[in-house]
């Protein structure tokens, strides 16, 4: 890239778009990036105040903007996002599908960290719908070495891309409500129809609930039962906390489970439990499902959803973020609840 006076910028190549301000009737690109400059446009080139242009000029080692930053974008990309068309040294990556949003958090800031490139994301484990642009891939200056670009690529590379949308898959689920209470009629379930509710907003089914005294024997029967059924989700829900009489866990502890974490940094729901079954996951939801409109359980759910196994340290990091402040209008996800990474 060189700089130029318009008289001299005949039959040179335009490096950048240049706008034209015509208030109240025309605002926007009167010469295009590479457009070839012609003895007719220099009136006009004057006319908006342009004595001087910059024109490129190729160098070795030297990348315009627009090339930069879609190689940029292109090393970032993995499954289910494609790229936009370079404009103005920035790139959109777009979502193709309704899926869970992964991004490479830890190289994202070393990528960042390189200097003259910007990568903007959406947050991490963020539901996202087809056609929502979950990351924005920008080069700062007009021009730049290519030796950024290049390392930039590489710890894509590395670490296979920056930037996935997984599919939610939508699973058969089963319900086991439990707790003496709502067993014996005392009082009437409001569990079972939140849980419905949000779960069947991924296109799942439920295809069984089975209602459970505080009986650690009919509890783990109750979850076996509805694994044979074909569940490929169990929810439990109710009997979590450390009441005597709350024997949730213990039952599906006795089924075969194999508790990964009882007691979570998030708020509302830290008595949630994350447990496998046969590689089936079963959930124990706290009360405050039933009653917030946010909970662990809608950071936790869409993960599931997408086939991740779930471990201890998925949960450990949401207590950064975890804490919500009860807006009153709940915008999640669109709200740092559960946005640590």
């Amino acid at each position: 890239m060189k700089k130029v006076s318009v008289k001299d910028a005949v039959n040179m190549i335009l490096c950048h778009d240049l706008t034209k301000i015509v208030p109240g009737e025309f605002k926007g690109a009167a010469f295009k990036k590479g457009h070839v400059i012609k003895e007719e446009d220099i009136p006009e080139l004057l006319n908006m105040g342009k004595d001087h242009i910059y024109v490129w000029e190729a160098r070795e080692g030297m990348l315009h903007e627009d090339d930069a930053a879609l190689r940029l974008a292109q090393a970032a990309v993995k499954n289910g996002v494609e790229v936009s068309e370079a404009r103005e040294g920035k790139v959109n990556l777009i979502a193709q599908l309704e899926g869970l949003l992964k991004i490479n958090v830890f190289n994202l800031t070393r990528i960042n960290g390189i200097g003259d490139v910007s990568i903007a994301t959406l947050h991490t484990n963020r539901v996202v719908n087809a056609g929502t642009v979950v990351t924005s891939a920008r080069v700062i200056p007009l021009v730049i070495e290519e030796s950024k670009i290049k390392e930039a690529e590489e710890i894509c590379a590395n670490s296979g891309g920056l930037v996935e949308v997984i599919p939610i898959r939508p699973l058969k689920v089963g319900i086991v409500t439990t707790g003496n209470e709502v067993f014996y009629g005392r009082i009437q379930d409001k569990f079972g129809p939140v849980l419905k509710y949000k779960v069947s907003a991924f296109g799942c089914e439920v295809i069984g609930q089975i209602y459970a005294p505080d009986d650690i024997e009919k509890i783990s029967a109750a979850v076996k039962e509805l694994i044979s059924q074909g569940a490929e989700l169990v929810l439990t829900s109710g009997g979590m906390s450390v009441d005597p009489d709350d024997v949730t866990p213990a039952g599906v502890r006795a089924a075969g489970g194999q508790v990964v974490v009882y007691g979570a940094p998030v708020m509302p729901g830290s008595m949630m439990m994350v447990a496998y079954l046969d590689d089936i996951p079963v959930l124990g939801l706290p009360g405050c499902v039933m009653f917030n409109s946010t909970t662990v359980f809608d950071l936790v759910l869409p993960r599931v959803l997408a086939g991740e196994r779930i471990n201890r340290q998925d949960i450990d990091v949401l207590g950064h973020g975890g804490l919500c402040i009860n807006c009153p209008t709940c915008s999640f996800p669109h709200c740092p609840f559960g946005k640590g990474q």
